[in-house]
């Protein structure tokens, strides 16, 4: 029954149903006609249903309805609709109508009214635990307002029960957020009682509980957003900080309150300015709603300066710009520990892997662990190739910085007018090729490590100056800088050169020069220390081995060939032939034949060295021409003896005492 059809015709409505229930039909003719809905729920109930018997609904008692869980399960629509409920029956009190709550169901979960009328309801199956569902009640405004969703008023004989033809019921549906119907609400008494302005009032409470249902979803969803936010805060290894448009702290995370050493609950709601000095960066960029990225700069708290990576981005929230902003810290030594990772700048040498049994060795091994205890500055002299560099590596990783950076320096590979900008770094602006956000200092970037500066004598005097500055105060100036930033690096430093000259030439200052002169450590030239070539190959052949993946060996006579060379490059040089002569062995054992000639004839490539070349033995200088011409002639004996000035025969029986082949000579 819809309001357009007040007031009602109760007579004609009876004889509808009972035309209906007789025939099974409706006549077009008859003047008065049901409700369209009703009509098509009779439809439905007739092959179901007998409409003199009496109604058997499902009944669940009030403990079944606990034990089924179904009260807890509703708690949140049973909690929402209740005072809505109340509003109904305060207003509608002593109409004679009962106000009932369903679930989507059309279980009665509640019933509020007169306890007469609920009691006298409650006695035709109105009441909690009930389910009022088309298929056992007939037609029902219940069941009507859950199948259709709409709102839905049945009177008297609109029921399609006649047991309950003394009813009337005005139900509406109630959505959820998504727009499925989770309950009906309803106003039931009887039929004598009704009213046009029931459904409305019903269509009102059902929409507000629907309202109110959604509105707590969006809550629940927005706590748990901001959970989630909160959590994310908490996690990420970054400072947080945000703030609105007047300037007032919105959230601030542990994390940039450790950084920032302050307490978050004690700043949150309070403007920005009373808090922190703004760095003028990040006050330009905020005033024109722009975004930064990693940009070094430092914060005033408390009178103390904090030096962080700043990242700023703004929250918009509207046309008329940003409604506030979000900015994440970063801690300046977190970064440098992130680069020192991800470069790789980690020594991994120990002196153990200085190898050598010469006294020479024993002697700088002796010398590095007395250095990797200190915390003074180490010189490394020596010449060029001799493993400055690993000793350096094994000092730090041997001393108490081994967790921290190690990050090596050739000066003489740095161009003179741009050295002071690598070591010392500068400040955004310095300069018009710098960047815009700065660089740090190589210093900054060992901080906690060690900084080995290898050709230390090709440092120009001023950078000589600045390193005793820095070593002296322990703080660093960038370029352009105004602050001198505090660093704990240890330096090592190494050199090729005669440095006692270079300071009486004028081209080293002394007082540099005397800083390293506590740990002063001097290796010696392969060629003073032959002993320890069998076992710097071994160990170089084990290198090879693994970096090849193939088994490498060398026979006596090629090692013995290897120690009479007096290897101008040292070490270095020794590694790169081992590796060279790998490559050119058929089966991976080197022999005297897959050594460079210059190594086997025994003389450096350095027509112009002044250092001292072997003497040869007249068998060895014969082995050597007999080599030279071998290689030259590729293996064609004749040629060879033209070459040679000697008789073909007497070449073979020469080849033949000296064990050399000629086939070792042609070419493949």
């Amino acid at each position: 029954m819809q309001p357009h059809n007040h007031p009602i015709d109760h007579q004609a409505l009876e004889r509808c149903w009972r035309a209906y229930v007789t025939t099974g039909q409706m006549d077009a003719q008859r003047p008065f006609q049901p409700d369209p809905i009703v009509y098509r729920s009779w439809q439905r109930c007739a092959p179901l249903l007998d409409p003199w018997a009496k109604p058997r609904p499902a009944i669940l008692e009030q403990q079944a309805l606990e034990r089924e869980r179904i009260l807890p399960s509703q708690s949140n629509l049973l909690t929402t609709a209740r005072p809505f409920m109340e509003d109904i029956h305060q207003f509608a009190e002593g109409s004679g109508f009962t106000v009932l709550l369903t679930d989507g169901t059309c279980c009665i979960l509640d019933a509020l009214g007169d306890q007469p009328v609920v009691e006298a309801l409650g006695g035709q199956g109105l009441r909690p635990g009930v389910y009022w569902d088309e298929g056992r009640m007939g037609t029902n405004a219940l069941a009507l307002a859950l199948l259709e969703a709409i709102p839905i008023q049945v009177v008297g004989a609109e029921h399609y029960f006649q047991a309950h033809h003394n009813l009337a019921c005005a139900a509406a549906p109630i959505h959820e957020v998504r727009g499925r119907i989770v309950g009906v609400i309803a106003m039931a008494g009887y039929c004598e009682k009704a009213q046009r302005h029931t459904l409305a009032a019903i269509m009102a409470a059902a929409r507000a509980i629907s309202n109110q249902l959604q509105a707590e979803s969006y809550l629940q969803e927005a706590n748990r957003r901001l959970a989630e936010l909160n959590g994310v805060f908490g996690a990420i290894s970054e400072g947080v900080v945000s703030w609105n448009q007047d300037g007032e702290i919105i959230h601030i995370n542990a994390q940039a309150g450790k950084i920032l050493n302050i307490k978050p609950e004690t700043v949150t709601g309070r403007p920005l300015s009373e808090v922190l000095d703004y760095p003028p960066v990040i006050l330009k960029v905020s005033e024109k709603g722009q975004t930064l990225r990693d940009v070094e700069t430092s914060f005033g708290v408390d009178g103390h300066t904090v030096d962080c990576i700043v990242s700023l981005q703004p929250i918009v929230g509207g046309l008329q710009g940003p409604v506030g902003y979000i900015a994440t810290l970063r801690p300046i030594e977190r970064v440098h520990r992130l680069v020192h990772r991800l470069v790789g700048s980690q020594a991994t040498l120990t002196l153990e892997d200085v190898q050598g049994n010469s006294t020479a060795i024993r002697r700088v091994r002796r010398q590095a662990r007395i250095a990797a205890r200190g915390t003074a500055p180490v010189l490394i002299r020596g010449e060029d190739g001799v493993g400055k560099n690993p000793l350096a590596r094994a000092i730090h990783n041997q001393s108490a910085r081994a967790e921290g950076p190690f990050i090596a320096i050739n000066c003489l590979a740095l161009p003179h007018e741009l050295i002071a900008s690598e070591l010392l770094g500068y400040e955004g602006g310095a300069f018009s090729d710098a960047l815009a956000e700065g660089r740090p200092s190589k210093f900054e970037l060992t901080d906690g490590g060690t900084l080995f500066l290898d050709e230390m004598d090709s440092l120009t005097l001023e950078m000589q100056a600045a390193l005793q500055q820095i070593i002296e105060t322990g703080h660093v100036l960038r370029l352009g800088g105004t602050r001198p930033l505090p660093v704990d690096v240890r330096i090592i430093g190494a050199t090729s050169a005669d440095l006692d000259e270079r300071v009486a030439e004028g081209s080293f200052r002394s007082d540099l020069y005397y800083r390293f002169g506590v740990f002063i450590i001097d290796l010696s030239p392969l060629r003073e220390r032959t002993e320890d070539i069998p076992l710097l190959v071994e160990r170089f052949l084990a290198r090879i081995t693994q970096k090849m993946d193939c088994a490498a060996f060398i026979t006596d006579e090629a090692l013995e060939v290897l120690s009479r060379y007096p290897w101008p490059g040292n070490v270095r040089e020794l590694e790169q032939v081992l590796e060279r002569a790998v490559a050119a062995s058929s089966d991976g054992t080197i022999q005297v034949q897959d050594l460079p000639p210059f190594v086997r004839q025994g003389r450096a490539l350095s027509p112009g060295s002044l250092r001292p070349q072997p003497v040869l033995s007249v068998a060895e200088a014969e082995r050597e021409a007999i080599m030279r011409a071998g290689w030259a002639c590729q293996g064609q004996i004749n040629t060879m003896a033209e070459q040679l000035e000697i008789s073909r025969t007497t070449l073979w029986r020469k080849m033949k005492a000296l064990n050399i082949d000629a086939r070792d000579f042609k070419s493949p």
